[in-house]
């Protein structure tokens, strides 16, 4: 609250001023400089206590990140909770060492199982994302409608709210990001679709079985597809990506892979050889690296045309929509 002290001009220059005597305020400044005013046209003089007006900026929320190649697993130790949850039936996975800085905080990623598998059977992919900091719940099970990743989500915040719990104000709740295997990454697509906290979705071996969820999507939260060249979900991870996308969206196929069965990368390619690129998307949208667009986005990049490290063969991909794309 400022403090004003008043000094009228009629009481303050009316002692010892005679009718014949003219007098001039003069105001002495630090630099030595003079400023003179006539009495006569001072009606009154205020001292005001300046108040530093000091902008109170929110402090800028970082995301928590360990390591800085997705080819590798990062520094963090991996810790799980088992059958916890909005059901009790998921897993729970998280650095072991959690951020103790108030502007630091996780990304979290909800992680589908595919069909008839059950958490625990991703440790790949699991193990590659909490290692690099990401907090990953992983779902009971997929059945594509999106209900158990928004539950999940919705108890996470639930955690990150109470004092009593391990994650309380640690984790980024805004801006969460969904992957799955086969049936798992329906339920990605479709959390991607239905909840505004779900930003990003990386399907592995999946795709719309009738190739048009991806074309739903209208406000330009970015997505992308893993697949393999001779898995059973290609052509619907091709058919999904094809048909009237307007969104930010990359196509990314693992080609020239051992011949197991399917005749090269095939339906678990994603997941158990192909972490690299989910950990890269999620580091890239959910960690705010924008640096690894170029991954992406040309030709050239790692994951449109380089090598699968530790791993035969190349990353073949596609990429459309980015053009006029921002980060938000």
């Amino acid at each position: 609250m400022k403090k004003i002290f008043i000094l009228l001009a009629a009481g303050l220059f009316s002692v010892g001023v005679s009718a014949q005597t003219t007098y001039k305020m003069r105001v002495l400044k630090t630099d030595g400089t003079e400023e003179f005013y006539k009495t006569s046209d001072v009606k009154q003089v205020d001292f005001v206590e300046e108040e530093e007006q000091q902008q109170q900026e929110e402090p800028t929320v970082k995301v928590f990140l360990s390591g800085d190649n997705p080819n590798y697993n990062g520094q963090c130790q991996v810790q799980t909770d088992r059958y916890t949850g909005p059901d009790g039936q998921c897993f729970l996975n998280y650095p072991s060492q959690l951020s103790n800085d108030p502007n630091v905080k996780h990304g979290v990623i909800i992680w589908g199982p595919g069909g008839g598998e059950k958490p625990g059977n991703y440790p790949n992919m699991i193990n590659r994302l909490v290692s690099h900091g990401f907090v990953v719940l992983e779902l009971k099970e997929s059945p594509g409608s999106g209900d158990p990743a928004i539950a999940a989500i919705n108890w996470l915040e639930k955690e990150n709210s109470n004092p009593n719990s391990k994650f309380y104000d640690k984790l980024i709740m805004d801006r969460v990001g969904c992957a799955g295997h086969s049936m798992g990454g329906l339920e990605s697509e479709q959390a991607w679709l239905r909840d505004s906290r779900v930003y990003t979705a990386c399907l592995n071996n999946s795709g719309d079985l009738n190739h048009s969820a991806m074309g739903k999507m209208k406000d330009g939260k970015p997505i992308a597809i893993v697949y393999g060249e001779a898995g059973m979900e290609r052509p619907n991870a091709e058919g999904d990506y094809n048909n009237g996308v307007s969104c930010p969206a990359c196509l990314v196929m693992l080609t020239g892979g051992p011949d197991q069965g399917e005749g090269g990368y095939g339906h678990g390619s994603g997941p158990w050889t192909g972490h690299a690129a989910t950990c890269a998307w999620m580091r890239w949208h959910i960690g705010r690296e924008s640096f690894r667009k170029d991954d992406f986005t040309t030709p050239n990049g790692e994951f449109m045309s380089g090598n699968i490290v530790g791993a035969q063969g190349r990353w073949s991909g596609k990429y459309k929509n980015w053009e006029n794309w921002t980060e938000e």
